[in-house]
């Protein structure tokens, strides 16, 4: 879903990185006796660039441990076609994806959770295990984190807004002065984009769901077309093409970091998949949490999202596959060789230390997610994107903020109770 590629994997570098894996510190990087007296072999789906950046560990856990390791890419549908084969008894043993799909797995019996010690769970951000527990339970090994942010051309624009207000200014100059010829590019299109929409949605009062004491999320409490939620979408329309023009439908998935690595503005509303085109482009940049609309107000908050690996509960080969997430994928050099095959924050500290010194923008990433929220993970959030997208994208294009808004929480409530 929203968890994007960008770069090249380093095969050579990661299988340098492979070759010392057994040597992490903190966790246990081989298998039990147990699982190497068994033999077998362990089947692993993820994507086209995570397969890739696993494939050198893999073999090097086959032949440590007399064990083989398949990593197959799945380049489409990937959590569609894992739940599909999963209960037609021809899926993997472990999957590696999105936090926010455990609520759908779950829900179709096909994940079990996963067991880490005290102190395994010690060595992950908190924000990454809350995002992968649900129901109580741990449902998966986190390994990166994600969210949207700010980002800025210093050129044109040397100083970070302030609020959104400021940033509507400063690009309305700039767009005045025949500098640019956008505003903002934050992409939306005909159809929307409730991710992206996410922080200005929150910074305007908006919710999606509420929260029980527990902090479990509470599908029962719809905020779309709550009047808090209203009130956010006035001021989305007022950044609209009717308002500000800072917010326009045809700034698209395809051309929102074109618009930006081209020069057309200042300010760029993306996630770290954004950062391989920027620094092919040469443009200087800067990354910054994203404003709220004015001071003192509610703080824009973009969904957090986590990586994370699964364990099939239909897998042919629970006890490998257990060994290999919870030991051996919580190794510190596999965090950081994922990392370097698409750059996110690790979600194991020990990685995080080891690649932020080398990479500052880790930690621009880390800030700009503070005031971030985990990305629900329970089903119900599949019916919030189309209708609420739609509606957004209405929105911008003029369309009234009340009326707009009811009627997706109608449809959004239909697909639920359904």
């Amino acid at each position: 879903m929203r968890i994007r590629t960008a770069g090249v994997v380093a095969a050579a570098a990661l299988a340098l990185v492979a070759a010392g894996c057994s040597k992490s510190s903190g966790t246990t990087a081989g298998a039990s006796s147990s699982a190497k007296a068994g033999g077998g072999t362990v089947v692993i789906w993820a994507d086209d660039q995570r397969a890739a950046a696993l494939k050198p560990f893999a073999e090097k856990f086959g032949k440590d441990n007399g064990v083989t390791v398949q990593v197959q890419a799945i380049s489409k549908d990937l959590q569609t076609n894992f739940v599909t084969a999963s209960q037609s008894g021809k899926g993997p043993d472990i999957v590696v994806g999105a936090h926010d799909w455990i609520g759908n797995l779950v829900q179709n019996g096909t994940i079990d959770p996963v067991q880490l010690s005290d102190a395994q769970k010690s060595g992950f951000a908190d924000v990454a295990l809350k995002a992968v527990s649900f129901n109580g339970q741990l449902y998966g090994v986190p390994y990166a984190i994600e969210n949207i942010a700010l980002i800025r051309n210093t050129d044109l624009a040397p100083t970070a807004p302030a609020t959104l207000d400021d940033l509507v200014t400063q690009g309305a100059a700039l767009k005045k002065a025949g500098k640019v010829t956008n505003i903002l590019s934050l992409q939306v299109g005909q159809t929307g984009d409730a991710y992206h929409m996410e922080p200005l949605f929150t910074a305007g009062g908006g919710y999606l769901f509420g929260q029980k004491s527990n902090g479990q999320w509470d599908p029962t409490d719809l905020g779309v077309g709550k009047p808090a939620s209203i009130a956010a979408a006035q001021k989305i329309f007022s950044l609209g093409e009717k308002g500000s023009g800072a917010l326009t439908r045809s700034i698209t998935s395809d051309n929102a970091i074109p618009t930006f690595t081209g020069g057309k503005t200042a300010f760029l509303i993306s996630g770290p998949w954004a950062i391989a085109d920027i620094k092919k482009a040469g443009v200087k940049y800067d990354i910054t949490p994203i404003p709220t609309f004015a001071a003192g107000g509610r703080p824009a908050a973009p969904f957090v999202g986590v990586q994370a690996f699964y364990l099939a509960s239909k897998g042919k080969n629970k006890a490998l596959a257990s060994e290999f997430v919870t030991n051996y994928l919580t190794g510190t050099d596999l965090q950081v060789a994922l990392y370097q095959a698409n750059p996110r924050p690790p979600a194991l500290t020990a990685a995080l230390t080891k690649v932020e010194s080398a990479d500052p923008d880790v930690q621009k990433w880390l800030d700009a997610s503070k005031n971030g929220t985990p990305l629900p993970n329970i089903p119900q959030m599949a019916a919030i994107w189309d209708p609420l997208g739609k509606a957004e994208a209405a929105i911008i294009g003029g369309a009234d903020p009340a009326t707009t808004l009811a009627t997706a929480a109608k449809a959004i409530t239909d697909a639920i109770n359904k």
